[in-house]
């Protein structure tokens, strides 16, 4: 099992921050405990809603969780991410640092997109790139678009209903890509499967849901191709 580890992290920040002073990595590092903590509470709903789906009473899984069962019942549900790739992963990540720096009290798709160009080694921001020309030109729109909520974000961030449809697009554009796996290019065409702001940005730049279907498969045939001529595995 791959284990994420302190070094792990401080070598991720300073990687993604390679000019900050140290205060500022210090407000940095304030706001990715929390989205780690929000990350882990999703973990155990994941496992949760899998022991329930089992048949495991709610005194089992309280008894697990240590909690009573009516504290285990309460635990908010939250969306299945097993079969996100870390890349994915990390986009919601990235989202939720959005979120929290810029005073939202929901995780909206103006983050979700954030996040998948805050990940430039993934097929979804290289997408962007091919088709609009330039993905920091549709990153330095979507700044100006980051909804401003309120001055103390709340401890805990959830989706925003919106943003809840533009996972389960991203689901849904895997299957129709008959891939087992949910990746960054999944959730970018997610974004645009979905009536939301960060959709309307992408496409006033030229990134169409055809288009981008287009370019995610080339790429992924591509990507595929150079593997297999590596004799590599993805």
């Amino acid at each position: 099992m791959s284990t994420v580890t302190l070094p792990d992290l401080i070598a991720q920040l300073e990687q993604d921050l390679p000019g900050a002073s140290p205060v500022e990595r210090v407000a940095t590092a304030r706001l990715r405990s929390a989205t780690l903590s929000d990350l882990g509470d999703q973990l155990v709903d994941h496992f949760v809603a899998q022991a329930r789906e089992s048949g495991h009473s709610w005194s089992q899984i309280g008894e697990a969780l240590g909690v009573s069962r009516q504290a285990a019942q309460q635990r908010p549900g939250q969306a299945d991410f097993s079969r996100f790739t870390d890349r994915a992963r990390q986009v919601l990540v990235l989202a939720q640092d959005a979120a929290r720096t810029n005073h939202g009290i929901h995780i909206t798709s103006e983050h979700i997109l954030h996040g998948v160009l805050g990940v430039p080694e993934g097929v979804g921001a290289q997408v962007v790139e091919q088709l609009s020309g330039s993905a920091t030109a549709v990153r330095d729109a979507l700044r100006t678009m980051f909804p401003r909520d309120t001055a103390t974000p709340p401890a805990r961030l959830d989706f925003a209903e919106i943003t809840r449809r533009v996972l389960d697009e991203s689901m849904q554009a895997a299957l129709l890509l008959e891939h087992n796996y949910i990746g960054t290019e999944h959730i970018l065409l997610g974004i645009l499967r979905v009536d939301c702001p960060a959709a309307a940005l992408l496409k006033r730049h030229g990134v169409s849901l055809d288009a981008a279907t287009t370019a995610t498969t080339e790429l992924i045939a591509a990507i595929v191709v150079a593997l297999s001529s590596r004799g590599g595995t993805s």
